[in-house]
């Protein structure tokens, strides 16, 4: 290929380029900070006389209305709107029901999961789709979102390799070769393009060799995060100062019972070992049951309570404790019900009346655990407690029943608790719009970015997400790291840079075997990929590919597939857009991803070149 001079301008992005680097490696200031500065910096280019600027200044903001940043934007949305339905609840409570509650198999289902739906969508998407399921399997477990997020992102990279819509290397590649074919020697065969799964086996294995990477090195190669089991502040304050374990266990009436055929309220006045939270019967699953809620055998019961006084309750009155919650895991999990407290201001209506007279259960859908008068907690005979002023009342409830009393004047709410308002019955209209988003993905020719907004605007016009709503659910950080990072891949483009490293590189490499020159031609499009958007890589590679495999005597097409292959090699810095959509949220530094990036990085390029000589 031809050799390129170098001269200032390239010296100049080049320089910029290695600091970037270096603030990303050593996180001086946040990766936002930094992706902001080398905005601005490419930008104070322009101050030089005559001369328009390592990138003209009118094209600076360009990444802001880029495809790939809309298309996360629209995708946020629509991710926000599903879990606003239950879905993402639905879904997580799938994964643990099948999955199990160990780290290593929620891993697995988590990332096989993932995969399959990164497959047939972009991996943005998909990952941006299991974001909010992941934050609730890690409060429903313990596990610190920290294991569970990384495996998950790396997954949705991974799945785009598995057929050719999967990722946008792969979507242009088709396009490459025929543009490649116009200019090829009299002597030379066309390139076919490849089918939607030609790819496939190449992926499965690929995704197989992922989920395994994790699964037997995940423990070392993860970061700790917080410690599992350890008590929140709010849960340790209530046991400290109530009592309260906040343990649930889910129990069945056996045939053999004594609690067959009677009321709850005439079980819980022959005293108790904990709290019963839920009753679940062939037709109901209801929590903060009223008390003339009658228990059958195989109804199912929620005590909450320590083991050392639950299990010996069980045993006594015929009860089967299962190892885990199966019919309250997601009506009990912590994104939808939990304990607060509720004070009765001086004003309230309630004052002088007891709980009975109330009807607590029934009429504000709460459960009383406790009550702290003065400097005493009651938590015996609650029923005939009547209220005075200043009572502080510890209840359990869902959310959304807690949010209504918080609403009221005759209640004061002191404890901090997710105001997060269902809509179960947008279900069908979100249905609606996120196959409106796939289908226009899939069916016709439009951008990204506007199928996957069309579904958005959906969401919002037809109630599932407001539009306030919306904005919150957008990782701001995520949209400034990409938009203020693609300007510099286009200045690489422009200023030639880019097609200056890669005639060096291979300038090298002259000389050297089919394999070797291959293998350097997926570690050039490896390194491309972390400094420039993948396509950019893909379309300024893809040709330079093509002639060194005629050079050498090779396909064209499967160098061609190499590149479109390894610039989805993205694993070590927060560059890549799912890497950057899961930085946020689970709090990850740059060595995080250089610690478990790096061997997942030397993998993809063994397997993935092997791989390829293998089936091609």
């Amino acid at each position: 290929m031809e050799l390129v001079a170098l001269n200032t301008e390239i010296i100049a992005i080049l320089m910029l380029l290695g600091l970037a680097v270096l603030l990303f490696a050593f996180e001086v200031v946040r990766v936002d900070v930094t992706a902001l500065l080398v905005l601005v910096m490419l930008g104070l280019s322009s101050l030089v006389p005559d001369y328009d600027g390592l990138v003209p200044v009118r094209f600076l903001f360009d990444g802001f209305s880029s495809n790939a940043v809309m298309s996360i934007i629209a995708v946020m949305i629509i991710g926000a709107g599903l879990d606003k339905t239950g879905v993402m609840g639905t879904l997580a409570s799938y994964i643990l029901r099948y999955g199990g509650r160990t780290e290593s198999r929620i891993i697995g289902t988590i990332s096989s999961s993932v995969a399959l739906i990164s497959s047939f969508m972009q991996n943005i998407g998909a990952a941006a789709l299991f974001l909010p399921v992941v934050n609730r399997i890690s409060r429903r477990t313990g596990l610190p979102v920290k294991r569970l997020l990384m495996p998950m992102g790396f997954s949705a990279i991974l799945g785009g390799t598995l057929t050719m819509i999967g990722s946008s290397p792969l979507i242009l590649l088709n396009d490459l070769l025929l543009s490649a074919n116009r200019s090829l020697p009299m002597n030379v065969e066309t390139m076919e393009p490849y089918g939607l799964f030609a790819v496939a086996p190449i992926g499965i294995i690929l995704i197989a060799i992922g989920i395994a990477y994790f699964q037997f090195l995940g423990h070392w190669l993860l970061p700790v995060g917080s410690a599992k089991g350890s008590a929140p502040e709010p849960l340790q304050y209530f046991r400290d100062m109530y009592g309260i374990h906040s343990r649930t266990w889910e129990v069945t009436v056996t045939k053999s019972s004594d609690m067959c055929g009677k009321m709850l309220g005439e079980i819980e006045s022959q005293g108790r070992a904990g709290w019963i939270l839920g009753v679940s019967n062939q037709d109901t699953t209801r929590i903060t049951p009223a008390q003339d809620t009658e228990i059958r055998a195989g109804s199912v019961l929620a005590i909450m309570g320590p083991s050392d006084t639950v299990l010996p309750y069980a045993e006594l009155h015929g009860l089967e404790v299962a190892a885990h919650l199966n019919k309250f895991s997601e009506i009990l999990s912590v994104t939808t019900a939990g304990i607060a407290e509720v004070v009765i201001p001086p004003d309230s209506q309630l004052i002088g009346k007891s709980i009975s007279e109330l009807q607590f259960r029934r009429r504000f859908g709460v459960r009383i655990l406790s009550i702290y008068r003065i400097d005493h907690v009651i938590d015996e005979n609650i029923s005939s407690v009547i209220l005075q002023s200043g009572d502080t009342l510890l209840v359990h409830s869902r959310w959304q029943e807690l949010t209504a009393v918080a609403d009221s004047r005759d209640f004061a709410v002191v404890t901090d608790f997710p105001r997060e308002t269902f809509r179960p019955n947008k279900l069908i209209y979100a249905s609606v719009c996120f196959t409106l988003a796939i289908g226009l993905i899939l069916l016709t020719a439009l951008p990204l970015s506007v199928a996957l907004m069309a579904g958005a605007i959906g969401m919002i016009l037809t109630g599932v997400i407001q539009i306030d709503e919306a904005y919150e659910a957008i990782s701001w950080q995520t949209v400034f790291l990409l938009a203020c990072l693609i300007p510099l891949g286009l200045a690489m483009e422009n200023t030639g840079a880019a097609a200056w490293l890669a005639s060096e590189a291979l300038r090298i490499m002259d000389g050297a075997s089919v394999w070797q020159v291959q293998f350097a031609l997926g570690t050039l499009a490896t390194i491309f990929t972390l400094i420039m958007s993948n396509v950019g890589a893909t379309v300024l590679l893809v040709p330079i590919a093509i002639q060194i495999a005629l050079g050498v005597g090779a396909n064209p097409a499967m160098f061609a597939l190499t590149v479109a292959l390894c610039t989805s090699n993205s694993f070590l810095i927060p560059t890549h857009q799912v890497n950057a959509l899961i930085m946020g949220p689970a709090g990850y530094r740059v060595a995080d991803f250089l610690r478990a990036g790096g061997g997942m990085t030397v993998l993809f390029l063994i397997v993935t070149i092997s791989l390829l000589n293998l089936f091609y």
